[in-house]
């Protein structure tokens, strides 16, 4: 509990309405997305400028009291659960687009707009930002550049951090930096925009980002194809790459998952298929009529039981809507959902699945798989039920497993959902003990006495290395 000094002095940086310690209040902020996680804070604030956050941090600092910064808490990693207490700081006031530069093609935004909206007025003015990832309907722009959110359009677009060029933050002390700008080219010491983004809260509060933008693709074609057989769609992903195409979407759902987005949105999918892929391009019409009839070629050799191309805008946009529903979907079936995320090279897709499955039936556990199959980033779903800590226990160990099987395949523990508390043990699994270090220093650098965020991507205790038996 923070001392009535300390509450006075916050409640006049920014007004009494927008300081709330009530149990209400304490008790909607002590969890994010992540299931199975909570802690209280002791106190959750309001900002609605980037001096207010300056200021209510020179009163954090000087009480050493912790901070946690978050926008619509769509975390899936732990990482805006208040674990050591303090404050959480959420930021969405401060949800304007300041300016949409059309001479540099840039837009300016504070943190806690929706990305969703962002996007919608992006698009309303003729111009196109293209990181999309399924939670943009709840999911704020500070969030996605805290995670370095991907989405869909990730393999041909790239993720977050491909378009944010310039931020302004607010470092632990209140202290405020800016990096980068409106600047195509920028190399004047250490990149600390690209550095913040993705930082997950540790490093600094971001309080206003530059954004690039891009002219929006001329056309889109959108297409599903259905197999019997897994190794085929996966056969098909690393082929259209290897033909040297790079689709705007290229997405990959396996049995289970079909058969509970079909329940949920009914759209008619096939669910005796093993495995769909829903690929999209985008562009000139001229090259995305080549390039789809060249990728059906691909899903033809690599026995795709059928092809079919999206007729209209509107049947091609429920597709899309299907995929994005699969989280909700699989929420559905048990009172828990644990959705991860593990990426592994794209020709390793076919054995990851098939991992993920094996590993699935030896814990008894039901894992579901889909995800961006065209840059290898997949998302092996659990559903269970936290009151069965048996089967909560078997779900834990069958992820040990399957980061250590995403690892040993040439991939990573996270790809998209960040480290935060829940990746935090195997982390080391990925960067080594000197890769920790590293990350440690600069965590002091920034914020030498572990204020912000404390408790996220370093672990008091990296875990075991597990031996799995494919025996």
């Amino acid at each position: 509990m923070l001392e009535h000094v300390i509450v006075q002095q916050l409640r006049r940086i920014v007004g009494m309405q927008n300081f709330r310690d009530d149990r209400e209040a304490l008790i909607a902020h002590s969890y994010d997305g992540t299931p199975m996680l909570q802690s209280l804070p002791d106190g959750v604030i309001y900002p609605e400028s980037t001096q207010q956050v300056s200021d209510i941090m020179k009163v954090l600092a000087a009480h050493r009291i912790p901070v946690v910064s978050r926008g619509s808490g769509s975390n899936l990693s732990g990482g805006t659960v208040p674990v050591h207490g303090g404050i959480v700081m959420v930021m969405h006031r401060m949800n304007q687009i300041i300016e949409v530069d059309l001479e540099n093609l840039t837009a300016t935004v504070q943190p806690g707009i929706i990305t969703a909206e962002f996007i919608s007025h992006i698009e309303s003015l003729g111009l196109f930002y293209p990181p999309d990832p399924s939670s943009m309907r709840i999911s704020t722009i500070g969030g996605n550049i805290a995670e370095c959110s991907g989405g869909l359009r990730g393999l041909k677009y790239g993720t977050t951090k491909d378009y944010v060029i310039g931020l302004e933050a607010v470092l632990a002390n209140g202290d405020i930096m800016r990096t980068g700008g409106k600047l195509m080219k920028d190399v004047a010491g250490y990149d600390l925009t690209k550095l913040l983004v993705g930082s997950e809260g540790t490093l600094a509060i971001i309080t206003e980002a530059t954004l690039k933008l891009v002219p929006p693709p001329k056309t889109k074609k959108t297409m599903l194809a259905m197999y019997k057989d897994l190794y085929g769609a996966a056969r098909t992903v690393s082929r259209i790459i290897e033909s040297k195409i790079i689709p705007a979407t290229l997405e990959f759902m396996d049995n289970p998952t079909i058969q509970v987005v079909d329940d949920f949105a009914k759209l008619g999918l096939p669910r005796d298929m093993e495995a769909i892929l829903l690929i999209e391009q985008d562009g000139n019409p001229e090259a995305v009529e080549y390039d789809m009839e060249r990728i059906q070629e691909i899903c033809k050799l690599e026995n795709a039981d059928r092809v079919e191309v999206a007729e209209s805008r509107e049947e091609a946009e429920k597709l899309l809507t299907a995929r994005r529903s699969a989280f909700t979907a699989l929420a559905r079936l048990r009172p828990t959902t644990i959705l991860e995320d593990a990426t592994v090279p794209r020709s390793k897709i076919a054995e990851m699945v098939l991992r993920i499955n094996e590993i699935a039936k030896k814990h008894n556990v039901m894992i579901a798989t889909f995800g961006h199959a065209g840059d290898g980033n997949l998302h092996p779903t659990a559903t269970t039920d936290a009151r069965d800590h048996d089967e909560v226990h078997r779900v834990e160990q069958a992820f040990e497993e399957i980061f250590e099987a995403a690892i040993e395949l040439g991939g990573t523990i996270t790809g998209e959902h960040g480290v935060g508390l829940v990746k935090a043990p195997f982390l080391e699994w990925k960067i080594g003990k000197s890769g920790i270090e590293m990350m440690r220093g600069i965590k002091h650098a920034f914020d030498p006495h572990n204020l912000l965020n404390p408790g996220k991507i370093f672990a008091k205790e990296t875990r075991k290395r597990v031996v799995i038996s494919r025996g």
